[in-house]
């Protein structure tokens, strides 16, 4: 976490901190009286070895222990919960001459938690109770656990329950969501003005890192740092070393993160072209229409339908298609180049969980047959958080496949090859569905 920002506001997050954990044990209680079991058990996982190498992949702490505790450098520590106790945390700090151990943690939150330093899963163990048949645990196997007596491994039920209600977000972690839009924020202004010198991918993406103060591994997601013709690839990965001959556009999809809760922000730039820069400027507009509608009771399947109309009668608009954005929807003309959903869930994940379930116990809710890539079919409850992201884009796959079809000739292509250069467009921020209306994590971050 950023410690300035805690010592700052110590009293503050401590107070935040207690609310949010007494409602995690109460959900965390109320699945367990459902499911059978006294205890549960969760893991904050280990990196795995790479095959046939004795190096590991970047250690990522598993979302249903960082939802415990805010520990996210402690690989291969436990949390240990039964309904009217202190939540025990057993934190792993192995006797290493090659590595560095996590440090015992000493913030605001600690004081929550019986903590217990173990040098190895075997003290681990030994710490733990020695009757462990009816506690679940949660988290990915390792090969010692099956010696340890659980009563389930990530039993589906138990698990649906506490995803299902993690989508409603604590003032605590709607807390941790604005400090990381804050720390994004600072991110993309530094991404433009990189962009702005004439810098690379790669050269706009460090000075994203730098003026959050995160490293890659540390950041949510890999950042989508797009110039030009990039930007129409939708998760673009790479990061070029030396910019295009020319520079005429950047999408950028980069987030942060903030005691273990990630931001999701994109922003599309032009770099001298007035044009653009307008249709830029009309299209953020849109996006903070549509983020105006968010609120507690909608129906997310019916709030994509209405991205899909409002981006319809805008690429009217803007000249690349010649029909009405009644015809462009009936005949999924809209899909070419609005191929992905409006949004989804965000919290400690980037793609929370529970986005697609239908209750407590599971199942799912159907996406619109016309509409296979939604993320998100609930309807919004007061808490949730959920990203706004429309966008446009030119991809060569979905132009070639449609210029084959009657749709064709729907398209101005001549006014498709003006704006291809440019890639596309997507404007996206994080917004905490209420009652009454909706609250934007992303601009007043800036």
């Amino acid at each position: 976490m950023n410690s300035v920002a805690i010592e700052q506001n110590a009293d503050d997050w401590s107070g935040l901190f207690s609310s949010h954990l007494d409602t995690v044990m109460k959900r965390a209680g109320s699945a367990l009286a459902s499911t059978g079991f006294d205890s549960l058990l969760v893991h904050s996982g280990t990196p795995p070895l790479l095959f046939l190498d004795d190096h590991h992949l970047p250690y990522r702490a598993q979302a249903p222990f960082k939802v415990w505790a805010p520990l996210t450098d402690a690989p291969d520590s436990f949390v240990l919960y039964t309904p009217g106790r202190k939540p025990q945390l057993l934190i792993h700090q192995p006797v290493d001459y090659w590595h560095k151990s996590p440090s015992m943690p000493d913030a605001y939150w600690t004081r929550a938690f019986d903590i217990t330093s173990c040098a190895t899963r075997e003290v681990a163990r030994a710490a733990l109770p020695r009757d462990l048949s009816r506690t679940a645990f949660i988290g990915a196997p390792f090969q010692e656990l099956l010696s340890w007596g659980v009563a389930s491994i990530n039993q589906e039920h138990l698990i649906a329950q506490l995803d299902y209600s993690r989508a409603a977000k604590t003032p605590y972690e709607l807390a941790c969501l604005r400090e990381a839009n804050r720390l994004g924020m600072l991110g993309h202004e530094a991404a433009e003005r990189a962009f702005r010198g004439g810098g690379s991918e790669y050269d706009i993406a460090l000075a994203f890192m730098k003026a959050c103060g995160l490293r890659e591994q540390e950041l949510p997601y890999n950042p989508i740092v797009a110039l030009n013709e990039n930007g129409a690839v939708l998760h673009y990965q790479f990061q070029q070393r030396h910019p295009p001959e020319r520079q005429h556009s950047l999408l950028i999809d980069a987030g942060a993160e903030f005691g273990g809760y990630a931001s999701d922000i994109t922003r599309t730039h032009s770099y001298s072209n007035a044009e653009f820069a307008d249709i830029i400027r009309r299209f953020d507009i849109l996006q903070q229409k549509l983020c105006a509608q968010v609120r507690a009771g909608i129906d997310w399947r019916d709030f994509h339908q209405a991205s899909y109309r409002a981006i319809s009668e805008f690429l009217k608009e803007i000249g690349v298609i010649n029909v009405s954005a009644d015809e462009a929807i009936d005949r999924a003309l809209t899909t070419v180049f609005y191929p992905h959903g409006i949004g989804h869930l965000l919290g400690l994940q980037v793609h929370d969980v529970g986005g697609r379930q239908r209750d407590p116990s599971g199942g799912e809710i159907e996406r619109p047959y016309n509409h296979p890539f939604l993320r998100l079919t609930r309807k919004l409850e007061d808490g949730f958080v959920v990203t706004v992201e429309p966008g446009f884009y030119f991809i060569d796959q979905l132009l070639d496949e449609a210029k084959q079809k009657p749709i064709g000739k729907m398209i101005e292509w001549k006014r498709v090859e003006q704006l291809k250069k440019f890639g596309g467009v997507r404007i996206e921020d994080d917004v905490v569905a209420r009652g009454n209306g909706f609250e934007n994590l992303t601009r007043p971050a800036r």
